[in-house]
Order: C-alpha cells, then sequence, then structure tokens
C-alpha cells in the first residue's frame, strides 16, 4: 500500500504544480480545472502512507 500512496501523491502533487509550469494556455486550462482530482489524489495517497505506517508499526509490536 506505500507504493500506492506514494504514486497517488505524485500524481497529485504533479496536477497541482503543473499549471504553473506548462506554456500552452489550453493544456494549462485543462490541468488547471482538475485541481479538486489533484488535492483528492494528494489527501488520498497521504491516508493510504499512514494506513501503511501504522499497519506496519502494529505488526512489528506483536
Amino acid at each position: 500500500m506505500l507504493e500506492r500512496g506514494i504514486l497517488c501523491i505524485l500524481i497529485g502533487a504533479a496536477v497541482l504544480i503543473a499549471p504553473n509550469f506548462l506554456q500552452s494556455p489550453t493544456w494549462r486550462e485543462m490541468i488547471g480545472g482538475a485541481y479538486i482530482v489533484g488535492w483528492f489524489a494528494l489527501v488520498l495517497g497521504i491516508a493510504l502512507v499512514v494506513v501503511d505506517l501504522v499497519q506496519r508499526a502494529k505488526a512489528k509490536g506483536r
């Protein structure tokens, strides 16, 4: 689950940061309009990483 979380974080960050670096106005508007998806991917990725770390800590404690 850690790998999926990291990938979601990367995708979310890319969607949120990409409009600042794109030159084409069409691409900038298209990617900029997906900021909600970017935030969702970022939050989901963080949640997946936290769940994985908690599960590893529980398994290590047993």
